[in-house]
């Protein structure tokens, strides 16, 4: 690895690949990780963070980071904190699976007022918020170029939404895993695809080589991941088992590796699974 950078908030994790944690949004906790992979042709960011402000601050930070130029942008899934800066980084590529597209354009009026109602001293910052989807879009795998490197881009199957995209640097041997994979906390269950995800974090461990950056939180390595996706699977077991009816509820939530209020979530979003036959 190189120097890390002046600004002591950015790691490099693998050669000229970088990771900041932005813990805190408007003093609440928040906890998440933005990338930065720097190549001959520029640097490609990986999420743009939930609001115009919040993504003008990240764009500060890239300046102190490198003089390259963004190269492209590259959201790993359509949830609005990884994807509501993208309007800040107009004339780049942005990289997103198809869904994630259609779905940034899709949810977000609806997502901006609900978050507008529950958290009103968020609403004046996110009703300037331009709903910007990604404009290069791909169904399983793509590559970005960036000269002296490549980015590989996958889906790997349902799991955390139904979009969700790793993304990977081959020859400094890191992996980003978006939201399929959340450290220091659980993960979130929400429109998620908890049967279905289990099987993804399965496949998503044939491309760990390195450092594993998750969505939130510290950034892991094969064991986190492989700890994670026994939890992801012992939780679909469970969940596959009240569906069934030869579980109770109660048990199931008594015996998951995650919280009881993530586990409620979890086990309705498998009821729907079943019924829905999305697996």
């Amino acid at each position: 690895m190189t120097g890390v950078a002046s600004r002591a908030a950015w790691i490099e994790v693998g050669d000229r690949v970088f990771v900041r944690r932005y813990r805190t949004w408007n003093g609440e906790p928040f906890d998440q990780n933005v990338g930065a992979v720097i190549g001959a042709d520029g640097v490609v960011v990986i999420d743009t963070r939930a609001s115009h402000r919040l993504a003008d601050e990240l764009r500060d930070d890239l300046r102190a980071l490198t003089r390259s130029s963004v190269a492209a942008v590259v959201n790993t899934h359509h949830h609005w904190d990884h994807t509501w800066g993208n309007a800040r980084f107009s004339g780049v590529p942005r990289w997103g699976h198809v869904r994630c597209a259609e779905r940034v354009i899709a949810d977000s009026e609806a997502v901006r007022g609900r978050i507008g109602t529950d958290e009103p001293s968020l609403a004046g910052e996110l009703a300037e918020v331009v709903f910007t989807a990604p404009d290069r879009t791909f169904e399983e795998a793509a590559t970005v170029d960036l000269g002296d490197r490549q980015l590989e881009l996958r889906h790997l199957g349902r799991g955390h939404t139904d979009n969700d995209v790793v993304i990977t640097v081959p020859e400094a041997g890191v992996l980003f895993a978006g939201d399929l994979l959340e450290n220091d906390a659980a993960p979130g269950f929400g429109d998620a695809f908890p049967m279905a995800w289990a099987e993804t974090a399965g496949r998503l461990l044939a491309l760990v080589a390195g450092p594993v950056v998750p969505g939130h939180g510290s950034v892991g390595d094969r064991a986190f991941a492989e700890g994670q996706a026994r939890d992801l699977a012992l939780l679909a077991e469970l969940g596959r088992q009240a569906a069934a009816g030869s579980l109770d509820e109660a048990e199931a939530v008594r015996r998951s590796p995650f919280p009881a209020d993530t586990t409620g979530m979890a086990l309705e979003r498998i009821r729907l699974e079943t019924a829905s036959g999305a697996t």
